[in-house]
This record gives structure tokens, sequence and C-alpha cells, in this order.
């Protein structure tokens, strides 16, 4: 088998894997959706992006101390730190002062750094373990 061939059934293998895993989070999260459909009718006049702070906020942190206790690359905190603050600040400050459009503006430059980071950080972590599977 050439190396073209390894290559097709990786990135193959890697689909399969990835659209198992969506089916899997579907068939998990469909019935917990369902159960929070009240709850979402009770916070829809109010503010969401506090309700979602509750969530971001521990698995982004937990996320990013895993990260960062595998590969010590300090970047990786500071710029998890950048991401959470502006999702703090379009989620209270922002909103309350400035209004929808910067709201939304300052939220979404918070998502793009939080998802850079975890990038990066995920990328990081898989490195290491590569390299210590190697050895």
């Amino acid at each position: 088998m050439d190396n073209s061939q390894t290559q097709g059934n990786s990135v193959l293998d890697r689909t399969a894997v990835a659209l198992s895993g969506l089916c899997l989070l579907h068939c998990l999260a469909l019935p917990f959706v369902v159960g929070l459909l009240p709850f979402a009718g009770q916070v829809g006049n109010n503010h969401f992006h506090l309700q979602m702070l509750l969530i971001v906020v521990p698995v982004s942190v937990i996320a990013l101390v895993i990260g960062f206790r595998r590969h010590g690359r300090v970047a990786v905190l500071w710029g998890g730190a950048v991401g959470l603050l502006l999702l703090f600040a379009g989620a209270t400050l922002v909103h309350d002062q400035l209004g929808l459009l910067a709201d939304r503006t300052v939220t979404v430059a918070a998502a793009l750094t939080l998802s850079v980071v975890h990038f990066f950080n995920s990328r990081l972590s898989l490195h290491l373990l590569r390299q210590q599977a190697a050895r």
C-alpha cells in the first residue's frame, strides 16, 4: 500500500470518527435540549449571555488549565483570559452601556478569541502526547 492510500484512509477514518461523534452528541444532547426548552422560554426575555457565562467560563477554564498543565504554554492562559474577559464584558458592561451592536461585536470577538485559543491549546496538547508516544 502506498503513502497516498494510507493518507486517504486516515482522512476517511478521521471523517468517520467525527461523524460518529456528531451522531453520538446529537443522541445524547437531544433529551437535555428538549428538557431545557421550558427554561429557554423563561430566559428569552432576559439577556441570554449571562446564562451562557455559567456554562462557558467553567468549561473554558478547566480545558485551558488541563492543557496548560500538559504543555506549559502561558500564552494559552493569557489568550483564554482575554477571551473570557471580552465575553464577560460583552455580556455585562457592553450590553448594558453600549447596546446590542456593541454587545454582538464584543461577543463575536470573544468567541473567535476563545476558539483560536482552544484550537492552539488542543494542538499543543496533542503534539506533546504524540512526542511522548514516540519515545
